[in-house]
């Protein structure tokens, strides 16, 4: 594992919890990191996904997993990230971007602040 993925990892990983308040890590390693609902889950009794950072061999991805059920939510995807889109939630880098991350940080905090919708799409 690179020197530079850690350093996006660590930047990632910092976004991501200011951008979600009230989310709750469960899993923080030096390259997985979760987050996840602090509320239950319908279908699966467990906390919802809310986000997940891992280093990959060759990028680190950053999930959105909101992405996946709130189909609102994929207008708010800037075109600057599409291009590092990778499915519906995934988003990967190779090398850290400032803007990018500004972007990651605001469509990070539009999926925290849809909590509500994703509470009812997801049948709490």
């Amino acid at each position: 594992m690179s020197d530079e993925f850690q350093a996006i990892f660590a930047q990632l990983r910092s976004l991501m919890t200011e951008a979600s308040p009230g989310m709750v890590v469960t899993d923080d390693t030096p390259t997985n990191f979760t987050l996840k609902t602090p509320w239950i889950e319908a279908r699966t009794k467990e906390p919802a996904w809310f986000g997940w950072i891992a280093i990959k061999k060759s990028y680190v991805a950053y999930h959105v997993m909101p992405l996946y059920t709130l189909s609102d939510l994929n207008g708010a995807v800037p075109p600057s990230l599409e291009k590092r889109r990778q499915g519906k939630t995934c988003f990967n880098f190779k090398k850290a971007d400032p803007m990018l991350f500004d972007d990651l940080r605001r469509l990070t905090e539009a999926a925290a602040s849809m909590e509500p919708q994703l509470r009812a799409a997801i049948g709490v």
